[in-house]
């Protein structure tokens, strides 16, 4: 069987960022809870604000860890598998990465040491300032990621000179038409995949009996957290679609599954898109709602797929994917409101709700890399949309080279992935310090030395 090095350089860079997301989207939305944490316990010197701070901080630092040495293997990617990119659109690229390095790197190495390990040893209020700082640092990195990667979804203020991008309007290159619905997205993404992950773990150590009070204090402030963004999140997910639907309408032709260009085309429920007949099988649809929800109009035109020959995505993945995450994010809607509605009737949450916040503690990751997919599979074949394909620019390695380092990366990340989910674990089962004297501690109650969650 002869070996495509152009889909396996496709496949281990699909691995590489599929690994390396799971760690950023964790630490930019944790970095500001911390802050609040941190926040809540200047102002009312409630203890427990201070424990959840000192417990969750170790799992930032793990995290933040992760995040930054598979970041280190993305950049490989562009000089290993992808050299083309680089020679042609590094004029943008470099730029905004250096950017990203310059404002963002250089502000979280600063303060991180002072935000981990500077409790007892600073000022609590540098430590709240330093931890703030961090926050911003985050949220810079992905200002910066995002704006390249929004330009090349639509690229601006640019020209071609032999194939070679150059930059006319860096502010039309960092502000292109894309750009603000996806830092929108991907920072409600970030924050609410946060909310679930800190509650689920939280609510396990209440279902283990190893939850202290600041255990429900921080379950109670994701649960509505989480109640209250996931909404809007549907909200600028409906308007990121639009602004797709008017700069690319190839990959909302493979989301939607429409191969025939048509008015009042119908909304897709499931099927399963066949790129050999140009048709879907077992579809299930209903009427004219395709067309209102991208143009406000039952009798709105959407483009086909047929109308893009050489130039539309992969089918099939796009178009589940985007059910994956539409999926995940209503099923998300209805946990966080089910769990906010638990708590606002009692103090503490019953069994069942704890289950399901447990359960689903991991589930943002998949919302994540399936909206992702979409957006990454749905801009093929072009790595800079409509300007530069992306086979164009594949490095010329063997197909065997590129399957060996494949596999080498697979088998690492599968490790490193289980060894980050047993050592929250370990961090998860032990028991809450919340005894003084024989005295439970209480929610507001000072809090003995040494305490934890």
């Amino acid at each position: 069987m002869e070996l495509d090095p152009f889909v396996l350089a496709r496949i281990q860079f699909a691995a590489n960022i599929s690994f390396h997301i799971l760690f950023p989207t964790i630490t930019i939305g944790l970095c500001w809870l911390l802050v609040f944490f941190r926040f809540r316990y200047t102002i009312t010197g409630d203890r427990n604000w201070e424990y959840a701070y000192d417990f969750w901080v170790r799992v930032f630092a793990l995290t933040f860890a992760l995040g930054v040495v598979s970041g280190i293997t993305m950049s490989f990617q562009f000089g290993t598998n992808w050299p083309g990119f680089m020679e042609r659109a590094g004029n943008v690229a470099g730029p905004l990465l250096g950017y990203e390095v310059l404002t963002a790197f250089f502000l979280e190495a600063s303060f991180l040491g002072i935000m981990l390990f500077g409790k007892g040893r600073v000022s609590n209020r540098l430590h709240l300032i330093s931890a703030s700082l961090v926050a911003v640092g985050t949220t810079f990195s992905a200002f910066w990621i995002l704006s390249l990667n929004s330009w090349m979804q639509t690229p601006t203020g640019f020209s071609l000179e032999d194939g070679v991008v150059l930059v006319e309007s860096w502010p039309e290159v960092i502000f292109n038409p894309s750009f603000p619905y996806r830092l929108a997205h991907m920072l409600l993404a970030s924050l609410i995949t946060t909310m679930f992950f800190v509650a689920g773990i939280s609510a396990w150590r209440a279902r283990k009996k190893v939850d202290g009070p600041a255990t429900w204090k921080v379950i109670r402030t994701c649960v509505f957290a989480a109640a209250v963004l996931t909404p809007v999140q549907a909200f600028v997910g409906d308007m990121h679609g639009l602004n797709t639907f008017e700069h690319q309408p190839a990959k909302i032709a493979a989301i939607e599954g429409v191969w025939e260009t048509e008015r009042g085309a119908p909304l897709t429920l499931f099927a399963w898109p066949d790129e050999e007949t140009r048709s879907n099988r077992f579809a299930i649809t209903v009427p004219k709602m395709a067309s209102w929800f991208l143009t406000h109009d039952f009798d709105g035109e959407i483009r086909g797929l047929n109308e893009f020959p050489d130039a539309h995505p992969p089918v099939a993945p796009v178009f589940w994917s985007f059910r994956v995450m539409v999926g995940m994010g209503l099923l998300m809607i209805l946990v966080s409101w089910w769990a906010a509605w638990s708590l606002k009737r009692n103090e503490r949450a019953g069994p069942r709700v704890l289950t399901a916040l447990s359960l689903m503690t991991f589930s943002g990751w998949i919302a994540v890399l399936a909206g992702w997919y979409v957006t990454e599979m749905g801009r093929q074949p072009w790595i800079v949309y409509g300007v530069i394909r992306t086979r164009e620019v594949v490095a010329e390695h063997g197909g065997g080279t590129v399957l060996a380092t494949l596999l080498v990366y697979l088998f690492l990340y599968a490790f490193l992935l289980v060894s980050y989910i047993l050592a929250l674990r370990y961090l998860s089962s032990k028991p809450a310090k919340s005894l003084l004297a024989g005295q439970q501690l209480v929610p507001g109650s000072p809090a003995p030395e040494g305490g934890t969650q």
